[in-house]
């Protein structure tokens, strides 16, 4: 297939919005953009939106399409957000404890020495009893036995054991590092497990909206690495994805930096990402990334994710602090049909809305039955409705949240976008209605709440940029210090970056500025950096294809 001729198409799906760019084989020229909204319940639409409208705008057939490239943030939103798969993890020769997310986890023995020889047999078992013990509550296993990157036997009679007696898909270790570091690949493994389900139903959506429209022939899945991969290895290998947007983010860096060296900054919905191009290159960590709070043996770009963006939800706690992130809402603006803020907004359990989503159907929980027939409705009043306490009703909607059945309203920095009258998207009535009430607790207006939401905003995204810099140009303890440097009120000092920022997403052009103002440089925002990831994604593969080709 010929990459000198024809087009390719460039997909990104985060938590918020899916973004789709079309670009010219011959020279790279962005012909088509589009942008919609992420569907949650079936990513398919989201996607097939995006897809049609660049389509449209761009006037080109299926058939001259040579080539679409995928990336996604949604396997980094899922670790941050501490969402995904049900794990249940099984140590072969190891009785080291391990801080993992994990639902539950067995130490067995048997394993293998350095040489491949066995150290210890195998306890079958006690590996049959600990999969009763977990069947019903995991999604998932994952099995890490010591050496098996050296004799993976052990690995792979667990794998049959437990298949026999569970369905549930097991991830081995080996099979994904081929590295020392039994911490590091059970970490891995884990986060296979975990992010397996996330990435089957991505990608199931986008081949539906791929195939319905004849562009399913030629198809990457961008790796956490700046590389590409089918899509069936994106499933079985679902970690390596983790940093696929961030990978794109840093290539479009690459590409766009007014300078050889700079720091790339995404700014999407449910989080920001932070990567760092040295000489027009991507950085990357051929170690082991970094993956939340676990360190893996994920060969990806060097970058530091945090729990905030547009869509953060904002609320004051019940003893009248402000919080910003790392939970997502769906922003008031943008909710639709539900009662007036004022009437309902407030501290604590007050501050957000549940709502059906439209995936609910008939689900027969108790709580879907009290919106049914209450309508949207607040964590207090369903508490009181159903007469449940706090936990059990935590456990309960959470539950439902990671099935998608329902949906969380709140304010966002969105909303304070709109308070402020810097964007017009969706209702902005509600937004400053909320803004009135919740600046009320705090002892400020609409506008005065919305500015101290944007600062938070801005404070952690501040951070992020500062604490991965400092952690890779000086060290850890050094990171700390400088991201924690306004937490007391008897030191001070400032810090600037020597570098550019290279701004991308919808809401970067509105919250970086003032970030790079604070740390005494310059924020750019190149052409096309609303949808910088896609167009990174399609310039990657692109770029990559045609050096293959030659």
């Amino acid at each position: 297939m010929s990459f000198e001729s024809g087009y390719a198409i460039g997909i990104d799906t985060g938590g918020t919005y899916t973004d789709t760019v079309v670009v010219n084989c011959a020279d790279s020229s962005v012909v088509a953009t589009a942008k919609s909204p992420t569907t949650h319940h079936d990513l398919s639409l989201g996607l097939a939106s995006s897809l049609d409208k660049a389509m449209t705008a761009s006037g080109i057939n299926p058939d001259e399409v040579n080539l679409v490239s995928v990336s996604t943030t949604l396997a980094t939103n899922a670790v941050v957000e501490n969402k995904g798969a049900r794990v249940g993890l099984f140590m072969i020769g190891s009785v080291k404890a391990l801080k993992l997310p994990v639902v539950t986890m067995r130490f067995v023995k048997g394993g293998h020495k350095i040489t491949g020889a066995e150290d210890d047999p195998l306890d079958i078992e006690s590996l049959v009893d600990g999969v009763n013990d977990m069947r019903g509550h995991v999604d998932s296993y994952a099995v890490c036995a010591a050496m098996s990157f050296k004799n993976p036997a052990h690995e792979l009679i667990a794998q049959k054991a437990i298949s026999l007696t569970d369905p549930n898909p097991v991830f081995c270790s080996h099979t994904i590092s081929t590295r020392a570091g039994q911490r590091e690949r059970a970490a891995t493994a884990v986060l296979n497990a975990r992010l397996m389900p996330v990435m089957k139903e991505f990608l199931a959506g986008v081949g539906k909206a791929l195939d319905e429209r004849k562009l399913g022939s030629a198809v990457v899945v961008v790796r956490g690495n700046a590389t590409s991969m089918s899509m069936d290895d994106a499933v079985s290998r679902a970690a390596e994805t983790f940093a696929s947007g961030p990978a794109s983010t840093a290539y479009y860096g690459s590409i766009y930096s007014p300078a050889r060296d700079a720091l790339i900054v995404d700014v999407g919905g449910t989080t920001t990402d932070v990567t760092l191009i040295r000489d027009f290159r991507p950085t990357i960590e051929e170690s082991g990334s970094i993956i939340g709070e676990w360190e893996t043996h994920v060969e990806a770009v060097e970058m530091f994710t945090v729990g905030v963006g547009g869509d953060s939800f904002s609320r004051i706690t019940r003893s009248g602090n402000l919080e910003v992130g790392p939970g997502r809402v769906m922003p008031l603006c943008m909710a639709g049909d539900i009662p007036a803020p004022e009437k309902w907004i407030g501290r604590g359990h007050d501050s957000h809305l549940i709502k059906a989503g439209p995936a609910a159907g008939e689900n027969d929980s108790s709580v879907l039955a009290y919106l049914r027939e209450n309508g949207a409705a607040t964590f207090t009043q369903i508490m009181e409705g159903l007469e449940v306490g706090e936990i059990k009703l935590g456990g309960m909607v959470e539950k439902l949240v990671r099935a998608q059945f329902i949906d969380e309203v709140g304010f966002t920095p969105t909303d304070a976008l709109h308070v402020l009258g810097k964007i017009d998207i969706g209702d902005g009535e509600k937004s400053v209605a909320a803004a009135k009430v919740l600046g009320a607790e705090l002892g400020l207006d609409a506008q005065g709440f919305a500015d101290k939401v944007l600062a938070e905003t801005r404070l952690k995204i501040e951070n992020a940029m500062l604490e991965h810099i400092v952690r890779k140009e000086i060290g850890g303890n050094m990171a700390g210090i400088v991201a924690g440097r306004s937490a007391s009120p008897l030191v001070r000092f400032e810090v600037s970056l020597n570098l550019p920022i290279v701004g991308i997403g919808a809401a970067a052009g509105m919250l970086l500025p003032e970030v790079a103002h604070r740390l005494h440089t310059e924020a750019v925002f190149p052409d096309h950096h609303e949808v910088g990831n896609a167009l990174g994604a399609v310039r990657m593969a692109l770029d990559n294809m045609k050096k293959e080709s030659r």
